[in-house]
């Protein structure tokens, strides 16, 4: 027994344009902030981050960056502490590179050692510059970093923000300081 399937122009049409269409479930890139040159100096404050075996045990993170030798380069020290605010230190320092130099300045691959290597996106940051917030392009993780210890009443402003991005919050962790 022989099966004939007429197939018309359109399907085959509607089968390739299905093809060139991302599938429901792809996430576009998140927009990024625009940043200066004065968000990658000095000491940023880790105030919520969405856990990860890098970090179990961490309290008290931060991260702190200066200009690299070059242009577009930025020097990258990552700490915590063990356990409590006073616990023994623990840090790792990377290089990352702008990947947006000309543009947003937002974009950060930072390159550890053991090739470790982390692409953080500032997705916004204050209008007062005082804190931002920042995920991977998947938005799988998400850091909300500020100069200081905040109020509750700003905390619940950063949560919010990061909820407004489009990231679920109740995947947050808020260490102590």
């Amino acid at each position: 027994m022989t099966i004939h399937l007429k197939i018309s122009r359109y399907a085959i049409a509607l089968a390739f344009a299905a093809l060139a269409v991302p599938p429901a479930f792809a996430r576009a890139e998140p927009a990024v902030a625009r940043v200066d040159n004065s968000h990658y100096r000095g000491t940023w404050l880790e105030i919520g981050r969405r856990p990860m075996w890098l970090t179990d045990g961490c309290v008290a993170g931060y991260t702190t960056y200066r200009p690299g030798p070059r242009a577009g380069q930025i020097m990258v020290e990552d700490g915590c502490r063990e356990g409590t605010p006073t616990g023994k230190l623990k840090t790792v320092k990377g290089k990352g590179e702008l990947l947006d130099v000309g543009t947003t300045r937002a974009k950060l691959r930072v390159r550890y050692p053991l090739l470790v290597t982390f692409d953080y996106w500032v997705l916004y940051e204050a209008p007062d510059r005082d804190w931002f917030i920042s995920a991977d392009p998947e938005m799988t993780n998400l850091w909300i970093y500020s100069r200081r210890v905040p109020s509750k009443h700003k905390l619940s402003v950063m949560v919010k923000k990061a909820k407004s991005l489009g990231y679920d919050v109740r995947k947050l962790e808020f260490p102590a300081q």
